[in-house]
């Protein structure tokens, strides 16, 4: 199922809705918390008011996982060094991190968001729209744009509102939004907040997808978007076969690259990788991942983004990226350029991993890239599966039904270029010993 869901139900927590018609239902519903129910009801019929929080009572999957010690999620963290996590007082090797090459942890990056606090403060208190535009950020937009070899680059303060802006500024009243059903999240809610209509298509089914296209008005405007990594399952978007069903049907494309950034492409992302760039019309990065920072940014042609800076609402009504987030992700796109060994080694690993996976008999999906789901196919085992490897030292990310369809329940796990041998061994050793255990494999 689409990760668009909601946080309550992307990760399996998910109670019935009960309709309530009189104070009789609402007494015999379990689980109702009697203080507020008053508050609900306060007539039967077409003149009943339904107070709107009642669903928050009748949320129990959370408390629920909670008693049973079951709970993987919000779980925080006393310290993060990059490959080890600390919770409470365990230590914990780090394979549930977007931290691709390991930058939050570097010298360089560090000195420079703390210089940027010494010189700018810690906050530019207004949008770039008006008194949140630092030197700096122009400085990171120029610097973005000839790294992923486009004209012009548009910083935001999340990638997620890099989704939300650019698809809602570009898409109007009269246009088609054209999807992958595995597309992140915000692209979705980006398609939401526009105008236009939005139309999906089969995860990576170029066939449905040139079918779609065929079957929509020729004279309105058409943007198709897709992730280049996807970010659960760890596969690819097919950008060369993309680019030609998109020329086909006079559709632009719009890549986003928050998984590809810093790992695909010698760094550049997905389209780089392919040799496609030019082909590519939008191309989306984040901050929170390799860039070892938070923000995110859009690049395309020179005028697009100006029309994209003057119509986004999420960048025109949110404040600008702080000082230090800016300085941190052009410290580590410096970092990028200067040691492309990083990229490498980051390649390696996900390859290591996908063959040792393999061969102790893990379904690992089609995974290409350094994010490898370890899918289970059950709820309950996943849960079991995660809390006996982070018992034993490993961090992973459960995903449940409904995110994933049933049968598909999996650990999400994703290496870093900093991730010694040593601690790989040890991952896998400890994955197989409780796969063997539980019965996986």
């Amino acid at each position: 199922m689409a990760r668009h869901l909601a946080a309550s139900r992307m990760f399996g927590f998910w109670t019935p809705r009960v309709r309530v018609s009189g104070w009789a239902d609402l007494l015999d519903t379990p689980g109702f918390p009697p203080r507020i129910a008053p508050l609900c009801i306060h007539a039967t019929g077409k003149d009943a008011i339904m107070d709107i929080f009642m669903k928050c009572g009748e949320f129990t999957a959370a408390d629920e996982a909670r008693e049973r010690g079951l709970y993987p999620y919000f779980k925080p963290l006393t310290n993060n060094e990059g490959t080890e996590a600390v919770v409470g007082d365990h230590h914990l090797i780090m394979i549930g991190s977007n931290n691709y090459l390991g930058l939050t942890v570097h010298p360089r990056v560090r000195q420079a968001a703390i210089e940027a606090v010494q010189v700018y403060g810690t906050s530019c208190t207004g949008s770039r729209f008006l008194n949140g535009t630092l030197e700096m950020h122009l400085e990171l937009e120029r610097r973005l744009a000839k790294w992923v070899n486009k004209e012009a680059a548009l910083v935001f303060s999340t990638g997620y509102q890099v989704n939300l802006g650019t698809i809602s500024a570009i898409v109007g009243r009269d246009d088609f939004v054209v999807t992958d059903k595995d597309d992140h999240a915000s692209i979705v809610d980006g398609c939401k907040l526009s105008y236009g209509t939005m139309k999906r298509f089969p995860h990576n089914d170029l066939e449905a997808l040139d079918r779609l296209l065929a079957s929509l008005p020729a004279d309105r405007g058409k943007l198709v978007v897709v992730d280049g990594v996807f970010s659960m399952g760890g596969d690819i978007a097919p950008l060369p076969e993309l680019i030609a069903i998109c020329h086909k049907h006079e559709a632009r494309l719009m890549v986003d690259d928050a998984h590809s950034i810093g790992v695909l492409g010698g760094g550049r992302g997905t389209a780089a990788e392919f040799g496609v760039t030019e082909g590519v019309d939008l191309i989306m990065g984040t901050f929170s991942k390799s860039f070892a920072s938070l923000g995110g940014f859009i690049a395309g042609d020179a005028d697009v983004i100006d029309y994209i800076q003057h119509h986004a609402r999420s960048l025109i009504f949110s404040a600008s990226i702080p000082p230090a987030n800016t300085a941190a992700a052009m410290a580590a796109l410096e970092v990028m350029e200067s040691e492309p060994e990083r990229v490498q080694r980051l390649i390696d690993i996900g390859t290591f991993m996908r063959e040792r996976y393999r061969a102790l008999g893990f379904n690992i999906g089609v995974s290409e890239t350094p994010i490898i789901p370890i899918i289970i196919g059950d709820d309950d085992r996943t849960l079991m599966f995660w809390k006996a490897l982070f018992d034993a030292g490993v961090y992973t990310n459960p995903v449940l039904s409904p995110a994933v369809p049933p049968g598909m329940q999996l650990l999400r796990t994703s290496y870093m270029a900093t991730h010694t041998d040593e601690q790989l061994e040890r991952v896998l050793a400890t994955v197989g010993q409780v796969g063997k255990a539980l019965g996986v494999i």
